[in-house]
């Protein structure tokens, strides 16, 4: 039986309610908009899935990558953890190792190659116990004078010119042959490319070179006296002798002699010292002295790390590649530092005794000119870091040489009318400005030590650029042969003593 439909309130029958249950009816009445408990999910646009899925890879890759750094680190720490656990005598030192690094090519940062061996290759020494002094070059060629020098004083006390001075109380093992033994224990670490070549070339000068003590400075002003910068016009000096006293000319700062290098205000203790005549280069070392040895004691060992920076616009990928993957870097450093932490050792391999003896002889080239590379077997060790010089920034490889020859002609451009208002000012033939007053421009003496500087500088990166120019193969001599060793990889016994006092500490 139907219902009819003209009933009262059957008429507009009221909605049943939906019935809630569970979670959903008990927030019901927290105050949340219904709504919000209906709303069913839905997926994100186009747009925001891209965006999701490249920041959800990027980020993984990057906790994956720096995962296994760690990974990798604390397993060579594992490796050499056992040496610093050995006991040592209290008169006995650490081993101890000395790193080398040196400038890159058109990077301003010059410690970078020091970064590298902090980040990488100092860890797995700090677990083996090992002792390391690190010597950086700020600028090109400052890392090959300092190894020089550092040779020709030990050349100088092993031949007796030179005498170390006495002290109070003589230590246990601070006595030279026991500093040398334990260089040879330790070993040299070199940085990249550009350090290889300043410490080849800084090897070959120290053994090669007189053993006469050279003042660089006092070199280059005597060299810079002959060019005349500083020497007046003719027209000038004419008018500067006008003022006179007793019919003598007033002498000028150019027309005193050069010999009175004092002030009045030096003691005339020490004027006599400064005046006193020096002994000539041919006098001052016995010419049986002066002469390179016929052979050259025993390096310590050297252990070549890779390294490679990349700076310029073009290089940009490189970076962000070597950001995500930095765990190449880090199992190449450790590798580098398990090398020296084990200790095998075997020979320098340089160019072929043949070829090189022949391009001695040959006297169509020069002894100053780099021996071409043909002369080099492939599998030799001045090659080291050969293919990263690709690297080296294209506008610093061009230009390097021709920028400082540009800053040169533009100083040298500007400093005639610095010296004419220096001049001016010094003998009252003008009056300051009110510019000059408040700003006082340089004096003669301080353009002579500003130039003195700047030549300092500029001579000093063009002799380090020829070291470690692309063109330029590394320095070598015969007698490294015998005298150069090289770290390598530990044979399979010491590897597994290794992994089994590892194992043993483990347990």
């Amino acid at each position: 039986m139907s219902t009819s439909s003209h009933g009262g309130d059957s008429k507009f029958p009221v909605p049943e309610q939906r019935q809630h249950s569970g979670v959903k009816a008990a927030l019901r009445y927290t105050g949340i908009p219904p709504s919000w408990l209906d709303k069913r999910p839905s997926l994100p646009s186009r747009n925001w899935l891209i965006f999701l899925g490249v920041t959800s890879s990027v980020t993984a890759w990057y906790i994956y990558d720096r995962r296994q750094c760690k990974k990798i680190r604390q397993e060579y720490v594992e490796r050499v953890k056992y040496l610093s656990e050995v006991p040592l005598h209290s008169l006995d030192y650490p081993r101890k190792v000395t790193v080398y690094g040196s400038k890159w090519p058109g990077d301003e940062d010059s410690d970078r190659s020091m970064k590298y061996f902090r980040k990488y290759v100092k860890p797995v020494f700090v677990a083996a116990a090992i002792d390391y002094e690190m010597i950086n070059g700020r600028r090109h060629g400052e890392l090959a004078n300092r190894i020089a020098e550092t040779i020709k004083a030990r050349r100088r006390l092993d031949l007796g010119i030179d005498q170390l001075p006495q002290a109070v109380m003589v230590l246990p093992g601070t006595s030279p042959e026991e500093k040398r033994k334990r260089e040879l224990e330790g070993g040299l670490v070199i940085i990249g490319r550009p350090t290889f070549k300043e410490f080849m070339a800084g090897l070959k000068r120290g053994w090669t070179e007189s053993l006469e003590k050279v003042d660089r400075e006092e070199q280059l002003s005597k060299h810079l006296e002959l060019d005349g910068r500083f020497d007046e016009p003719p027209e000038l000096e004419t008018t500067a002798d006008v003022g006179d006293i007793d019919g003598e000319p007033i002498p000028t700062p150019s027309k005193l002699p050069p010999s009175n290098a004092y002030s009045v205000f030096t003691a005339p203790r020490l004027r006599q010292q400064e005046s006193a005549p020096r002994l000539s280069s041919d006098s001052s070392i016995p010419s049986h002295l002066n002469i390179p040895p016929e052979k050259i004691p025993p390096v310590p060992p050297i252990l070549l790390v890779d390294f490679v920076n990349y700076i310029g616009l073009t290089q940009i990928p490189h970076m962000i590649w070597e950001f995500f993957n930095e765990r190449y870097k880090v199992r190449a450093g450790a590798e580098a530092a398990y090398k020296l932490t084990m200790g095998e050792t075997r020979p320098f391999v340089g160019p072929s005794e043949s070829s090189f003896d022949s391009l001695l002889e040959d006297p169509t080239i020069s002894p100053a000119q780099p021996y071409p590379s043909e002369i080099l077997p492939q599998p030799t060790d001045l090659r080291f870091g050969k293919e990263t010089e690709s690297w080296y920034k294209s506008s610093t490889v061009k230009a390097f040489t021709s920028d400082i020859q540009k800053a040169r002609e533009e100083y040298y451009k500007e400093l005639p009318k610095k010296l004419e208002t220096a001049r001016a000012l010094a003998r009252g033939t003008r009056e300051p400005t009110k510019d000059e007053k408040s700003y006082p421009p340089p004096t003669e003496v301080e353009l002579r030590a500003e130039r003195m500087k700047k030549e300092l500088r500029w001579t000093s990166d063009e002799a380090g650029w020829e070291i470690i120019k692309p063109e330029k193969e590394a320095e070598w001599d015969r007698r490294f042969k015998d005298a150069l060793r090289v770290f390598t990889e530990p044979s399979r016994q010491k590897d597994e003593t290794a992994r089994g006092q590892e194992d043993s500490m483990a347990s």
